[in-house]
């Protein structure tokens, strides 16, 4: 029941209509809430997954492949599914091990003759190859080779460790990228069924808080070792700070950076004509609440000083750092630290996750496969989602009907009153 109830004492009818609300969607539930954005959730294609590692000097990086792959026989219906498993365990904290089914299948071959474009997939700190892994299976599952990069950070126990560690990230997150996506292209790393479907002039890169710090790098903005983030690193330290790799950054045609760390006054580890140099178009995503990297002052600054490419900005009202990574299920009991380290106080993460599904669905298929189309679903009526207009008759029923040519007024792909709480902003090139 969602017909608008007028203005009124009629509180026994809004109860009986909010029961109602809650009831209903429970039978035939889908695997995906149907309150979700139309372009999240698994797409049409069978998926695959590998884990290989990549060995780098005295660095060894794990890294998740999904593809697409050919669907199974019918004779492989109980065909083996992924299962992702991490042990979180930090000094003063709850030890957390976290075991999620995938939907990708674990024996599953590449899907041959065809290529698609690849996504490098690049954690936060603290993080692991297979905390976005929803995004991963849905972004392979839309026809793209998805590979995450398992960063492995630095443990810490104390102050001092965790400087060490923290230093560490900041040298060591665009060089593993640049690592990996050189052995991916040179077909080095992983079975060459799965390297072959690359598409290696079709590259888009995506990262979290410092995940976004490296793509920014590995996208071709070099950094300011003049910075405050690296006013404590010594000069053998400041040394090993990465540049970008002219050849592939000429290879990268998008990034979606979801509230990337380093544009805040404390680290401005870019200088802004560095960040006029960007030429691949981007796409940020955070909370308006987020005081980890700065949004006011920091990912705003991205926004308005990328003026070398054209740009969106997507933006949770409320909520805060924590706006990429699986709905991790936490046990009952679990302390305060994981629960902030991986939920929001604001928003539900499955609800978090999909609109990022429908978002970046639409953002890389228009600017890796050129499909103009997604172009309608960036190109919003109005930044502000809770200023969209969707009129509606008393007691007309809309169910679970997405705005699509005939809601002009409403993001399109959003059921009526859903897309509230978001705003959407947009810079052409030059702007």
């Amino acid at each position: 029941m969602t017909a608008d109830m007028p203005d009124g004492p009629r509180p026994l009818l809004r109860l009986l209509a909010s029961m109602l609300l809650v009831v209903a969607p429970m039978a035939g539930a889908a695997p995906r809430s149907a309150e979700m954005p139309a372009l999240s959730g698994p797409g049409p294609q069978a998926i695959g997954t590998d884990y290989r590692e990549l060995t780098a000097g005295d660095r060894r990086i794990g890294v998740r492949v999904w593809f697409p792959a050919a669907k199974p026989a019918s004779t492989d219906a109980a065909a083996p599914k992924a299962v992702y498993r991490h042990r979180r365990a930090l000094p003063g904290q709850q030890v957390l091990d976290v075991e999620e089914n995938g939907l990708a299948l674990s024996e599953a071959r590449p899907l041959a003759g065809m290529r698609f474009p690849l996504v490098l997939m690049s954690h936060g700190y603290g993080g692991w190859s297979e905390h976005m892994s929803r995004l991963g299976e849905t972004l392979a599952s839309r026809g793209y080779v998805v590979a995450s990069v398992d960063h492995r950070d630095q443990p810490f126990t104390d102050a001092r460790s965790f400087a060490l560690s923290f230093g560490a990230v900041l040298i060591h997150r665009a060089r593993d990228q640049q690592r990996v996506l050189t052995a991916l292209l040179e077909r080095s790393l992983f079975d060459p069924a799965v390297t072959a479907q690359i598409e290696p002039d079709a590259i888009g890169l995506l990262g979290f808080s410092m995940g976004g710090y490296g793509t920014l790098v590995t996208a071709g903005v070099a950094l300011d070792r003049d910075a405050p983030a690296y006013a404590q690193f010594p000069a053998p330290a400041r040394a090993l700070l990465p540049d970008p790799d002219p050849a592939l950054a000429k290879r990268i045609k998008a990034v979606v950076a979801l509230a990337p760390w380093g544009a805040q006054p404390g680290a401005m580890a870019w200088n802004d004509a560095a960040l006029a140099g960007l030429r691949a178009p981007l796409l940020l995503i955070d909370g308006d609440r987020d005081d980890v990297v700065d949004f006011e002052r920091g990912v705003k600054r991205l926004f308005g000083a990328t003026t070398g490419t054209e740009r969106h900005l997507l933006v949770y009202r409320g909520a805060a750092h924590n706006i990429a990574g699986n709905p991790v299920p936490l046990p009952a009991d679990a302390d305060f630290q994981t629960i902030e380290f991986l939920t929001d106080p604001v928003w539900r993460k499955d609800r978090m996750e999909a609109i990022n599904e429908h978002f970046i669905s639409a953002f890389l298929d228009l600017h890796l496969k050129g499909d103009a189309d997604k172009r309608r679903y960036l190109d919003v009526p109005t930044p502000i989602a809770d200023d969209g207009q969707w009129p509606s008759a008393f007691g007309q029923q809309w169910g679970d009907t997405r705005a699509g040519d005939a809601q002009p007024g409403y993001w399109r792909g959003f059921q009526r009153r859903w897309a509230r709480g978001l705003e959407l902003h947009h810079k052409a090139a030059g702007r």
